[in-house]
């Protein structure tokens, strides 16, 4: 490519990353004046912003302003804002996973999470049924079922502790335990995701291989984890955070593509980059880690538009009204229902067991991450992928409000009561 090429190719590049963070800064604002969080609005912009445009000007016209090198190199910035954005994402799993030890915080961990992975079953089972090729794909049934359970088990971390702190419930008992239970729910679908990928190939040697890909990436990641806490590299990085942040960053994208590359997923390797950095010196690291995320979490509105542009323009013409709506009940039954008897057995009141409930079925970003995972992995289709997108939107939108609707019916109830909701459990307490 001749260097006029490369820079009018660098141009268009530049052109569409500035309309994707407009878009996406315009959903963000949305969000906030119908007060949902502002990853909402940001997915939504950001996805709709491809098909919205093809219906307008065409396909022809389409390909013309999005041609296929400048959506390549889209989507690598999307796979390497994403890599640095679970190096963070990692560093909720690890340190929230170690103090998760309270028997009501169990409750709600078993209550949440088999009730929803019971769900997928069962929506995995109607698609078997009714014998839906476009929702069931050609992945091998084992790798299809974990990977569907999965999807519809998990709760995002992020989006869950930002709406714990706007609506002033993080030092609630209720707060703590549905954190730490949503943190030991996302350490769990971690777990089973490279289990899933490794078992779509459909047989025993490709499983094998996708095992000891993995294991090497632990291995990886466990002595880089040794070698960032020894002194010395402590220490420079208490000098040189941003240097750190640097090649903290290098090494997070450099193990997430090669394990990409030896078949297991971007995602994967960046989960084990984020594992890597040392907890036991959390001070020295807390800012290059930051840093690290700040840009992820910057380049992450590209994932939004290329997920939009590549899988979405596709599923709306095969989209099925009945299993988005199917997927969207059990989606919100299995981790409501079981949320709320999980917090019950747990000792908690009827309205704090709601609110576990409600705040479990928070999925947003994180569901997101895993669907793009099972959908590279070539487990998920594009419809069905569709579907669990709609899920995750509607019951991450519907936390709010939820909350919002047990406050009044609990100040209905109780009008004399003076403590704050979600300040203790109806017996006991909670650690």
């Amino acid at each position: 490519m001749s260097a006029p090429e490369l820079l009018l190719r660098a141009a268009h590049l530049l052109a569409v990353l500035s309309v994707a963070v407009l878009v996406v800064r315009a959903g963000r604002l949305m969000a906030r004046a119908t007060r949902q969080p502002e990853v909402i609005g940001e997915i939504v912009a950001g996805l709709l912003i491809g098909p919205v445009l093809l219906h307008l000007v065409g396909p022809g016209t389409f390909r013309t302003l999005l041609p296929e090198p400048v959506l390549g190199d889209l989507r690598t910035i999307s796979e390497v804002g994403l890599v640095l954005f679970m190096v963070g994402l990692a560093g909720h799993l690890d340190t929230g996973s170690a103090r998760s030890r309270s028997k009501p915080t169990w409750w709600l961990v078993a209550g949440s999470f088999l009730p929803s992975f019971g769900a997928g079953l069962l929506l995995s089972g109607w698609i078997l049924l009714t014998d839906d090729r476009a929702a069931r794909g050609t992945a091998p049934l084992a790798s299809f079922l974990l990977v569907v359970a999965v999807s519809m088990s998990i709760t995002a971390v992020p989006v869950l502790a930002r709406i714990l702190d706007d609506r002033g419930l993080v030092d609630t008992d209720t707060g703590r335990t549905t954190l730490l239970a949503a943190v030991v729910i996302d350490c769990l679908a971690w777990l089973l995701l490279p289990v899933a990928v490794g078992l779509r190939s459909g047989d025993l040697g490709g499983f094998l291989k996708a095992a000891g890909v993995l294991t090497a990436g632990v291995l990886v990641a466990v002595a880089v984890r040794a070698l960032l806490g020894t002194r010395p590299l402590v220490r420079g990085c208490e000098r040189a955070p941003r240097t750190a942040a640097v090649l903290l960053a290098l090494f997070a994208v450099a193990l997430a593509f090669a394990m990409k590359e030896h078949g297991m997923t971007a995602i994967v390797g960046a989960l084990l980059a984020g594992l890597a950095v040392p907890r036991r010196h959390s001070r020295a690291w807390r800012r290059p880690v930051a840093g690290v995320t700040a840009v992820g979490h910057g380049l992450v509105p590209v994932f939004f538009v290329v997920s939009g542009v590549t899988v979405l323009t596709d599923a709306l013409a095969s989209a099925s009204s009945v299993l988005i709506a199917l997927t969207v009940l059990l989606g919100i039954a299995g981790k409501g229902i079981g949320g709320y008897a999980g917090a019950r057995l747990g000792r908690y009141g009827h309205f704090d067991s709601l609110r576990a409930g409600a705040l479990m079925n928070t999925r947003g970003l994180t569901e997101l991450i895993v669907l793009q995972l099972g959908y590279s992995a070539g487990v998920l289709t594009g419809t069905l992928y569709l579907a669990l997108l709609v899920m995750a939107l509607v019951t991450t939108a519907l936390t709010g409000p939820a909350l919002l609707a047990i406050d009044r019916a609990e100040h209905r109830r109780l009008p004399d009561r003076d403590a704050a909701p979600g300040l203790a459990p109806a017996r006991g307490n909670v650690p």
